[in-house]
């Protein structure tokens, strides 16, 4: 049997890194669109969006600030756009949707349970802050709960379902791979589904290719054959578990998003270059890269024309 095409998927912003960790952190939404469309053009089949309020770089899920990076994007790229409903970690579901509800993309992420989500040690790194907001929101995480009950999964799945939106399930631990079981045992989601198996986040699962096997084979035993998976791997673990996870068969997710660098102590310039470089790691290791038409066939997505924007 020929092996998939390799998704890469690239996290273009986020919401945990701040405009005073990288000169090269894309922060307006003129900035957000030209590295998406870098991305794609080096090689990324998905393009994962937030956005921030372009005046100071503070995340925001409000739908005029993705209506001009949507737009534009798509305009000048076949990538797929995939549009966050995780937000950041103090916003609450209602909130999260709104985008996703509004523009109706052919994939949304989905965050599978509650966790303590910190990235308050980021604070201790830095002396002066560019914008006053930062400081207090990086420290302040110590003190997050990232609230994703079943009654807010719920929410979220029976509000997105007329819209054809296939979810990108990011799990960040064990557990959340049975929530998803459960979830889909009452009828909220069908299969196949897409996993993002996500590493080294403080909270959730550590960075080490024993969990990324525990994780796998979790999902084997819970969803057989119902199942695509992609890995992404939080700060240093970016390139390492990528190129683990392609090796053993999965897709792999990139960005700005879940890592500053390009190697060790380096600030990547752009994400086209986090994308470039592990597009040429699995190529040289003997792996296709998908295509985004190729990766919405493995994905049965909906396709780009049934998009509201």
């Amino acid at each position: 049997m020929a092996r998939p095409k390799t998704i890469i998927t690239c996290a273009v912003t986020g919401a945990i890194h701040t405009p005073t960790m990288s000169d090269h952190l894309p922060v307006t939404h003129n900035d957000i669109a030209a590295q998406a469309i870098a991305a794609a053009e080096a090689g990324a089949s998905i393009l994962h969006l937030h956005t921030r309020h372009p005046a100071d770089g503070r995340p925001s899920v409000e739908p005029d600030d993705y209506s001009g990076i949507l737009s534009r994007v798509k305009q000048s790229t076949d990538a797929v756009l995939n549009i966050t409903t995780g937000g950041a970690p103090t916003m609450r579901i209602e909130e999260r949707i709104q985008a996703a509800i509004r523009f109706s993309p052919e994939m949304c992420s989905l965050n599978m349970g509650s966790m303590n989500f910190a990235f308050h040690p980021l604070a201790d790194r830095y002396d002066t802050w560019k914008h006053d907001w930062e400081k207090d929101y990086i420290a302040g995480s110590e003190a997050n709960i990232f609230r994703n009950t079943f009654a807010d999964i719920k929410q979220a799945a029976t509000e997105l379902a007329p819209h054809g939106i296939k979810f990108e399930h990011e799990c960040y631990d064990v557990g959340h791979l049975y929530n998803l079981k459960h979830c889909m045992d009452i009828g909220l989601f069908k299969a196949p589904v897409f996993l993002q198996f996500v590493f080294g986040v403080l909270g959730g699962i550590g960075a080490e290719v024993d969990n990324l096997i525990i994780m796998k084979r979790t999902a084997d035993r819970l969803f057989g054959d119902g199942y695509r998976w992609s890995v992404l791997g939080a700060g240093a673990a970016q390139m390492p578990l990528a190129t683990t996870a392609s090796q053993m068969g999965g897709n792999v997710r990139v960005g700005l998003e879940d890592s500053l660098f390009i190697s060790r102590g380096k600030l990547a310039e752009s994400n086209a270059q986090q994308v470039t470089k592990i597009r040429r790691i699995i190529e040289d290791l003997g792996h296709e890269i998908a295509t985004p038409d190729e990766a919405r066939e493995i994905l049965d997505l909906k396709g780009g024309d049934k998009v509201a924007f």
